[in-house]
């Protein structure tokens, strides 16, 4: 299924013909499955991005990924998002979640894409590389235009897209990546729920119910 209409125009002609190339190129089995490598842009129109969570490449366990980054269709929470949830509730003082699916975010504008979209099962990472960091920085350049936007780049690979963003225009929220080796260095206390609510308050604008899952 190809991405939809309205982010494909996004694309430059050359853009669009490397992602056309790039998908009868993904190795087979991946995950997530095919009809859902673009879950994150079919629940958004581009113009409904209220915040973009940047996450690095899909859950590698059968079942896990949905095409949401850091979301859990089904089966036990990765520690990442276990962590994600401590973090939600310490920030909120919340009950915590009943479930792994980030879906209830994604309607309400939060944009929950990776910067790689697919993976070898098994084998976290194993598709970097492929072609997909370039299409995925290209939305999140075109992110970047417009209405501001709260942008939470967790871990290494997202922090690297940080210079394309106008942190006078936007939040711009930096942490470490929730995982367990890194958790403790600076997302747990990162406080990104309460910080992106106040300034979309400040913007005007409605807040997101982050603990509505």
């Amino acid at each position: 299924m190809p991405a939809p209409e309205s982010w494909m125009g996004l694309l430059s002609a050359a853009e669009q013909t490397h992602l056309s190339d790039l998908e009868s190129r993904i190795p087979t089995p991946s995950y997530p499955p095919k009809d859902q490598w673009y879950r994150a842009l079919e629940v958004l129109e581009p113009d409904q991005v209220k915040v973009v969570v940047l996450g690095q490449d899909p859950y590698h366990g059968a079942g896990q990924a949905e095409g949401l980054s850091f979301s859990v269709a089904q089966g036990p929470w990765p520690p990442s998002l276990k962590n994600i949830f401590k973090e939600l509730c310490d920030d909120l003082d919340c009950q915590p979640p009943f479930q792994g699916s980030l879906l209830p975010w994604a309607e309400q504008g939060v944009l929950l894409l990776n910067r790689v979209l697919t993976v070898s099962p098994g084998q976290a990472g194993s598709h970097q590389g492929l072609g997909w960091e370039s299409i995925t920085q290209a939305w999140i350049q075109a992110m970047a235009v417009g209405e501001p936007k709260a942008f939470w780049l967790w871990g290494s690979e997202a922090g690297q897209l940080a210079s394309e963003l106008d942190a006078d225009k936007h939040l711009v929220l930096q942490a470490p990546h929730p995982s367990p080796l890194s958790s403790w260095r600076g997302f747990f206390g990162s406080k990104p729920f309460s910080q992106t609510n106040q300034w979309l308050i400040s913007q005007g604008r409605t807040p997101i119910d982050f603990d509505a899952i």
